[in-house]
Formats: structure tokens, sequence, C-alpha cells
């Protein structure tokens, strides 16, 4: 009698799956072709001149309280063209802008009263798309970071100073060299007159002398 395979082993067979590594043949081709985007992030045309990880907040004049603004990277940058500055911070995660503002002249910044790691600014902000004024505070993980923030700040404010400011400066400290020169020259100049007047008079006063003693002389001689 001849012998039958078993049903089940067949069906194990053909239900194997097929091997990792077994090549099909089968070419798999996308069905939307993705195209590399470029990304703007608006600071191509500056370089960084300071970048700290920080925690920043706004007042909020309505309520009267501090506001968390987000955490994330807060960077001071320079256009390569016009030399301005501006302050630029995003929120870690999101990327989105809290803070987005120039660095005038005319701002300072300061610590925080009771906390040497936090400092404070006003400036006009345009982080929400339209110009607000604004008191910031930033809060660092140490008070290295918030001295060497405050350090650049105050740097970065006084080289934005007008050129003409800068030029009639030096003029002024120019000026005042040459006047100094000046006087140091006259003074010279009176030192060696001095002198040369003393002699004179010396010589003026010997001659006095001379004549009275030839004078005494002659009523001398003729009274004798």
């Amino acid at each position: 009698m001849a012998s039958k395979q078993p049903d089940h082993e067949h069906r194990e067979d053909e239900d194997a799956p097929a091997a990792e590594d077994e090549d099909t043949g089968a070419q798999v081709v996308p069905i939307v072709k993705l195209e590399e985007v470029a990304v703007s992030t608006g600071e191509e045309n500056e370089d960084p001149i300071l970048d700290l990880k920080s925690k920043l907040y706004r007042f909020d004049k309505d309520g009267s309280q501090w506001k968390e603004r987000g955490a994330g990277t807060v960077k001071l940058l320079k256009h390569k063209e016009t030399g301005k500055v501006r302050l630029v911070m995003r929120q870690s995660k999101t990327l989105k802008i809290c803070a987005n503002h120039l660095v005038l002249p005319s701002m300072t910044v300061q610590e925080h009263a009771g906390n040497d790691k936090s400092c404070l600014w006003h400036a006009s902000d345009f982080a929400d798309g339209e110009l607000k004024d604004e008191l910031f505070c930033i809060r660092f993980a140490s008070v290295e970071h918030c001295k060497t923030f405050m350090e650049m700040f105050q740097e970065v404010a006084e080289s934005q100073k007008p050129k003409e400011e800068n030029k009639d400066a030096s003029a002024a400290a120019g000026l005042l060299e040459k006047l100094s020169v000046e006087e140091k020259k006259t003074e010279d100049k009176a030192g060696e007159e001095k002198p040369a007047a003393a002699k004179e008079e010396n010589e003026t006063k010997k001659d006095e002398e001379k004549a009275d003693t030839e004078k005494k002389d002659g009523e001398s001689d003729s009274s004798t």
C-alpha cells in the first residue's frame, strides 16, 4: 500500500514565508516625488556674535505680572552690510520667535533685583508682527552667562551710536590735544625767554652801577 503524506505538512510548505534575503524581483516606484525645499531663517545675512540658552519673560501691564515667553536660545546677530545688531530668540521646540528687536544706543540692561542670573531691559519688539513696547526679563543657567549677555548687550548698544557723534567726539579729542600741545609750547617758550630777560636785566643793572661809579669819580676829581 502506498504511503500518503499528511495534508498538514503540504499546507505548511505552501504557507511558509519567503526568506528575508530572497530577491523577489519586484520594483517599488514612489508614488509622489518630493523635491528639496530651501528653508530661509532670515538670518543668512547676519553673523551671530552671541548664542546662549535662556528663558524669556515679558511684563504683562494689564495683569501686573511676569509671563513666560519661552525657553530657547537668545542670539545677537550682526548684519554683514549695515552693521546693525538685533536680538532674536526662538523657542527651542517650536522655533517660534519670542523676541525680535534691534539693539539701539539708547538701550540699557540692568541686573534683576534679587536674582543675579537674570536681567531686564526695555525694547520696541516685533516678535508678534507689530511693534510693541515691552519690558523683558531673561534668565540664564549661570551668573557667568548673565554677565556675558549684559556686557555684550551694552557693548553693542555703545557701538551703535551714530558715526557723526563718534566723529565729533574724535574731533573734540583732537582739538583738546592740539590745545594741550600749544599750551606746552607756550610754557616752554616762556621758560626760555625768562633767563634771557633776567640776563638782560642784570647787564642793564651793571651798566647803571658803572655809570654811577664814574659819575662819583668825576665829582671827586672836580672837588679836588
